[in-house]
């Protein structure tokens, strides 16, 4: 095995801002909303009209949410202009390069033993200087690890960006044909029909700019012309109404404590609510993988949390248990893409919903599901829509989970980098095969 690094503290190889930090209340910053980022201890709590801090810098939790669920501490490597409270530690490196490197070295180190505090947990200033690092002697070789670690990450980053566009083409799309109803609208106009009142305002923006939908004609035309009056008021000629549990069905998980997997026996990640919003962790617990086939998720999977935290996300961390306070949402009859942005659609209200129950945990029912209502097109509308859309969802996947296999790497080689175990040179042409 190659030789180790040497080791560094982190306070002789980075410069402390610390002073420059400051606090705003809610409300103060109520009244100082502007463009300017007001980050907290793990994240960007708020917008602010003014900046402390210009260029790239690290920052590392100090109070409260000290402990990422991995064992190491909450980094944010933010660049820009930017404000940042009282609950994390601001550093900088002698230059971009070197600052990226710390990041990657405190990426690797086991935060607690430099915690303090009994009831809050606590990174103070002193332990923190005193966190040993590996620190290669020679700078090339610590800018490369810097350079290869920050690739992977930049390309997780294109991924998640990427998928940002397209989610935003597919919500544009299916808003306008399924909600705004925008090419029956056009083609009303043309055939002189009547336009509901509820699209006023969309037939006098198509009246003004006739070509603003910007659809090709042979596509326009595969659309109704007029509209007919629904339980939801006007909607599109011979298209239907039904409920979200009429297009999907919605299986609940299983309680997963009744299914430990026994010490030595293969097993899969129980993904509950918490797994959804942060991944699955070393804190996740694990399932025997003997339960019934329906219960296992694989990528590609749509699922929606009906209780606490109410979200919806289409999974692609692997193969896992359904946990119970987590629908999965599929169907015979539609495709992914429909049915997923109708409940994304109904989300807020399902939220609201959630909300009013003060006295317990906020959740939804089944009936719920019952009482909201979509629009349904012909199989040649649904057809046409899917041509567009399903790449789209598909490309989002798949996006997802080479962003994972990207993390997995990169998480595979940071601490054989940053320990010495593997140099430089066999990182890089791993980098170039993955390339």
């Amino acid at each position: 095995m190659v030789g180790e690094w040497p080791q560094a503290f982190l306070g002789d190889v980075v410069e402390n801002f610390d002073a420059r930090r400051s606090p705003c209340s809610k409300r103060e910053r109520e009244k100082r909303q502007g463009p300017y980022p007001y980050y907290g201890a793990t994240g960007i709590m708020d917008y602010v009209d003014d900046f402390l801090f210009e260029g790239l810098h690290l920052l590392i939790a100090e109070d409260g949410s000290v402990e990422s669920p991995d064992g190491k501490p909450f980094l944010q490597l933010v660049d820009g202009q930017f404000w940042v409270n009282n609950h994390a530690h601001v550093l900088r490196a002698t230059n971009e390069d070197e600052t990226r490197f710390i990041y990657y070295a405190l990426s690797n180190i086991a935060i607690r033993p430099y915690m303090s505090g009994s009831v809050q947990a606590k990174l103070n200033q002193a332990n923190l200087n005193r966190i040993a690092i590996s620190y290669p002697p020679n700078e090339k070789d610590r800018y490369a690890i810097a350079h290869i670690l920050g690739t992977l990450d930049d390309k997780i980053e294109l991924n998640r960006q990427m998928n940002h566009t397209l989610e935003a083409m597919a919500q544009t799309l299916f808003k306008s044909w399924f909600v705004d109803f925008d090419p029956v609208v056009v083609n009303a106009l043309r055939a002189g029909n009547p336009v509901p009142e509820k699209f006023a305002q969309r037939a006098a923006h198509y009246r003004d700019n006739p070509d603003a939908l910007r659809l090709p004609e042979d596509t326009l035309r595969q659309f109704p012309d007029r509209f007919q009056e629904s339980e939801l008021g006007a909607i599109p000629e011979g298209w239907d109404v039904q409920s979200l549990d009429d297009i999907a069905t919605f299986l609940n998980g299983l309680a997963c404590q009744k299914y430990p997997a026994a010490p030595g026996e293969p097993s899969l990640p129980a993904i509950k609510i918490r797994e959804l919003r942060q991944g699955i962790s070393r804190n996740t617990d694990r399932v025997t993988i003997h339960v019934p086939e329906k219960y296992i998720l694989h990528d590609g999977d749509v699922l929606f949390s009906w209780s606490g935290s109410l979200l919806i996300d289409i999974w692609t961390q692997g193969k896992g248990v359904l946990n119970q306070h987590v629908f999965k949402v599929i169907s015979e009859n539609h495709p992914k893409w429909f049915y997923f942005h109708w409940l994304d659609f109904h989300l807020l209200e399902f939220k609201r919903i959630a909300a009013d129950k003060a006295t317990t945990m906020g959740h939804i029912k089944r009936h719920h599901l019952a009482d909201a209502k979509v629009v349904v097109p012909d199989s040649d509308i649904m057809k046409l829509a899917s041509y567009h859309v399903s790449p789209i969802s598909n490309n989002k996947i798949e996006n997802a989970i080479q962003a994972r296999s990207l993390a997995k790497l990169r998480d595979t080689l940071l601490p054989k980098l940053i320990s010495g175990e593997l140099r430089v040179p066999d990182a890089e042409k791993l980098l170039e095969d993955v390339s």
